[in-house]
């Protein structure tokens, strides 16, 4: 499955539904263990379909089996809901998915690609860690007092 072509979905493509349910599904598991609660909790097709407008959504499998949505900022590339379908993680995917998005930033003259991971997923951050991302900051939610996220960036060779 890790070598499954990777594809730009449009903001038409049926399988946008399939991005959707897979990141409900594949973020389950933070239910009750981050604190806000994930945004996936408010995320509609509408939400996406207008991202696909703007950002790029990456989807691989058919079905979707692995996704994410790259966001164009004036430094970086963001990369937000990053999902793999919990039975297949652990295949490479993710690190795929990335390297796809590092294609795309270098593209757009971006030297970095920044994501934003929750305090609480340990085990996300040293994913991310593996495949070259590095803390570069910690965030606050409104109204918390602590530090509920980290941002992570990850330079790029060429940009």
């Amino acid at each position: 499955m890790s070598h499954s072509p990777i594809r730009i979905l449009t903001q038409s493509d049926p399988a946008l539904l399939q991005v959707l349910k897979l990141i409900q599904e594949s973020f389950a598991f933070m239910t009750g263990r981050i604190d806000p609660p994930s945004s996936m909790h408010r995320l509609t097709l509408q939400d996406l379909t207008e991202k696909a407008q703007t950002d790029w959504i990456l989807g691989m499998g058919d079905p979707v089996k692995a996704c994410v949505v790259a966001s164009p900022r004036h430094h970086a590339l963001y990369l937000g809901k990053v999902a793999v379908d919990p039975s297949l993680r652990g295949q490479g995917m993710a690190r795929a998915l990335v390297q796809a998005c590092e294609g795309i930033a270098v593209d757009l003259g971006l030297d970095r690609l920044e994501l934003q991971v929750r305090i609480e997923l340990v085990e996300n951050q040293n994913a991310f860690a593996n495949m070259g991302f590095v803390k570069t900051a910690e965030n606050y939610h409104p109204g918390y007092n602590r530090v509920t996220e980290i941002t992570m960036q990850k330079k790029l060779r060429n940009g």
